[in-house]
């Protein structure tokens, strides 16, 4: 079997309105609980297990790769939510996505101030 990653853990305050977040803004299936998590599936199978703690939250970053239209819509949520987005993942061009090998791209971050990323186009692969 190739190596594939399967799950990451999601280090969260509330773990229902963290992954809730996550799954209506990119347009995934309701989450589900198993265990101590809340659970978002993604189109490939790979899932990001919500958890909650009271410790302190060491910041993440979790990039989706999704197609033009989906871009449009999730970024369109974005806009909605009056979400602030940036073209790159300092938080230095506050406004703007960026067009990175012939795609596009924006972060932004989740309510625990994770590092969120939609892009169309991986980077480096060319434009």
């Amino acid at each position: 079997m190739a190596v594939q990653l399967n799950h990451t853990i999601v280090a969260v305050r509330d773990k229902q309105a963290s992954a809730t977040f996550l799954a209506d803004l990119l347009g995934l299936a309701t989450p589900k609980p198993f265990g101590p998590f809340m659970i978002v599936e993604t189109a490939n199978g790979v899932s990001l297990d919500y958890i909650e703690t009271t410790d302190d939250i060491s910041n993440q970053h979790y990039a989706f790769l999704v197609s033009e239209d989906e871009f449009d819509e999730i970024f369109g949520r974005i806009k909605q939510w009056q979400l602030t987005y940036w073209a790159d993942p300092f938080h230095r061009e506050q406004g703007k996505i960026n067009t990175n090998d012939g795609g596009r791209g924006v972060y932004f971050d989740d309510p625990d101030g994770h590092n969120l990323e939609i892009l169309t186009r991986p980077y480096g692969s060319g434009g």
